[in-house]
């Protein structure tokens, strides 16, 4: 299951020393439903390795202007704390998981 990432908990996710996933998403956003379960399959299947999670923009303003999010759904990927990666707009879950192992 995605983790819950909020303003409050993001910085203590980015630096448990495993990758990091982190889906924006909104729950009126017809495409944040389309990728919301590609992004929950992923972080099953990695789960020992990445922390995937998933952020409600319409709950979390500090981190969303810290990125610049302005576009849902927006996926970054970060590695070693640092952002490396980004997917704005719907992806297929290949284009994701493809994404995911270059963090490996």
């Amino acid at each position: 299951m995605a983790l819950t990432i909020t303003d409050a908990n993001f910085n203590g996710i980015l630096n448990s020393g495993k990758p990091m996933v982190v889906d924006f998403w909104a729950e009126w956003c017809g495409p944040c439903r389309m990728v919301g379960p590609y992004v929950e399959e992923l972080a099953a299947a990695y789960a020992d390795q990445v922390n995937i999670g998933k952020m409600n923009v319409d709950e979390n303003d500090e981190v969303c202007a810290q990125f610049g999010i302005r576009n849902i759904p927006t996926i970054l990927f970060f590695k070693d704390g640092q952002l490396v990666d980004k997917q704005v707009g719907a992806a297929t879950k290949s284009q994701l998981e493809e994404k995911v192992k270059k963090l490996l």
